[in-house]
This record gives C-alpha cells, structure tokens and sequence, in this order.
C-alpha cells in the first residue's frame, strides 16, 4: 500500500497547479480514446496502474478492457448520467465501448486500473463454462460488428479470497515478470469463479440489472412450473444460495418467493372452481398441494370462504377474484 500510494510525477504536476489532465501520456488522437499501446510494454496482455489523483479525470473510452479494484478509500466513477462511487473491496468492469469520467480522487484514495487486451480473457472464458453474466461481459468484448457498452458493479466489502487473488495479480504485474502471464489469467478466471458464486454482490449491470434479470425469471418460472416450483432449482441455475436470491427477491418485490408461489397457485385454484367441475380435494393437487387441509385452511384464510363457498358464489357470474 505504501508503494502504491506513491505520488507519481503526473500527480505532482497536479498539485502544482496544472489544469487539466496530461492527455499525451494516454492517447494520441482527438478524441479521448486511451491507448492500450501506450501503457502496456510489447508482447504484454495486461497492466496495471494506479488511478490518478487530485484532479477530475474527463469522460473517455478506451480500446481495452478496464477492470478497477479499489484498495483503499473511495473513487466516483460517472457514466450515463449516473454516479457510481465504490468503496473498498469493490470491483467494476468496463469494455471497451463505456465512456466514462471519475471523479476526483484523493490521496488516500487507492484505485488500480487492470488494462487488458481482450485476448487475455481466452483463459478466464475458458474456465466459466456456463452461460453467466461474466461471461456475456466478456463475449461482448469481442463484438466487433455490433458493440455494445458494458459494465459490471461488484460490490465485494471485505471478501479476502477476492483481496488475496487481486492483490497477488497487482504485485506480479508491478515486478513486470512476464513468465507470470498466464498464472494472471488463471488468477482472473478464479476471481470470476468466485464472483459468480456470489451474485448477490453484483450491484449493476448497464445492460439489464442482473436483479431485475433474476426476479423476473423467478416469476416466468413460477408462472410455468408453480405445481412443483422449488427456489433451491433457481438459485442453482443461478449459481446464487437459496438465502442470497430469496432476499433479492423480497426486496425487489415485497413479497418472498413462497408469497409469490402461493398467490400463482390460488390463481389457478380458483379458476379450476368458476370454470371446472373438478372436486376441490383434486383441484387442490393439481395446483401443488399434497397437504388438503393446508390448502383448505390457508384458501379460506385468503378468501374468507371455503372452495365450495367461493364456486357457488362465483359459478354463475363466472367472476374470479385473484
């Protein structure tokens, strides 16, 4: 930490007075695109650098992938007219397509830019397998003829297996050992491992939030599978625990998952009642209870009358109350 927070030459340039950012160090063109040319020695995938402090860095893109982890303090990112600010632990990901400015940062605030080419996520691609938020971040790195802007939010605190693996990749690529390339790239594929078994850490994804993503395809779930609709089958498909989505659900909607199961399942049991003539020990099955007198007791507890009650007074009209 005490090397990092070092002040470099260009951030002693800004504190002497110098108004605005050194934009030759990063790129060579008009437009505020970074270089990955001019911060990566030849034959490297990565890099890291220490942000620079005390003063605003403007709205830019880059043409690399971005990964900042902050070690210390707090950086404020902006990006589509949001704010973003990360504290400690957290991690975001940016392709190459995010425009983006920060905020700025202070002395004893530590954010460390990993620059990568795409091609050093081949490994770490390799290694997730599945279909998954991190791997639809990195497949879009490789959009060329339909690119899209994409990042990622992870909200980490103080998760030390992540801190171990980011801090091991950040003092490798600092002592410059070249022959440790690869090692990085199985670090990076672990972290991402780690990342996609705590979902619940993501904070944003500029495509979709991933919540929003994963409550909405509980209650498509629920709609289709509400006779035998287990939350332990969507938090695996996830790769999330059963306590990490039922909360995520709860506070996106209100409502926990057996809330939403059993509002679905009524639904269904009132509409057999005012359309069928199915006996209500046999509509109560059919819609997922085993246990009668559970549905019996929990339907007039909701509808303040027994099914045979609820058919008689709803046959005629064909009126349903959901």
């Amino acid at each position: 930490m005490k090397k990092l927070q070092e002040i470099s030459p260009e951030e002693q340039a800004y504190l002497d007075g110098s108004g605005a950012v050194k934009r030759d160090i990063y790129t060579v063109k008009d437009a505020f695109e970074i270089d990955a040319g001019l911060l990566l020695q030849e034959n490297r995938l990565i890099t890291v650098r220490t942000h620079s402090r005390f003063i605003d860095f403007p709205p830019h893109r880059h043409n690399y992938i971005e990964i900042m982890y902050v070690c210390q303090g707090g950086i404020t990112h902006y990006i589509d007219g949001k704010e973003l600010t990360m504290e400690q632990g957290d991690m975001l990901l940016l392709n190459q397509h995010v425009r983006h400015g920060v905020r700025r940062a202070e002395y004893e605030d530590i954010g460390i830019n990993f620059i990568a080419l795409p091609e050093f996520f081949d490994i770490p691609l390799q290694m997730l397998k599945e279909q998954n938020v991190i791997a639809d971040f990195l497949l879009n790195t490789f959009r060329y003829n339909h690119p899209v802007s994409h990042y990622l939010l992870f909200r980490l605190g103080n998760q030390k297996a992540i801190e171990n693996l980011m801090e091991n990749m950040i003092r490798s690529i600092i002592e410059g050992n070249p022959g440790e390339d690869s090692i990085n790239q199985y670090s990076m594929g672990l972290v991402f491992l780690y990342l996609i078994k705590h979902m619940e850490h993501l904070e944003h994804n500029s495509s979709q939030c991933y919540k929003d993503v994963v409550v909405q395809a509980t209650m498509k779930y629920i709609d289709t599978w509400y006779r035998t609709a287990n939350l332990g089958k969507v938090a695996q498909d996830f790769n999330l625990t059963v306590s990490a989505l039922s909360k995520m659900i709860k506070n996106q909607t209100g409502y926990t998952f057996q809330e939403h199961l059993m509002r679905k399942r009524f639904q269904k049991a009132v509409i057999y009642l005012v359309e069928t003539e199915l006996p209500a020990d046999e509509i109560a099955v059919n819609v997922g209870y085993e246990n009668i007198s559970f549905f019996y007791r929990q339907f007039k507890q909701r509808y303040g009358m027994t099914p045979r009650q609820y058919r008689i007074a709803h046959k005629e009209d064909g009126s349903i109350r959901i």
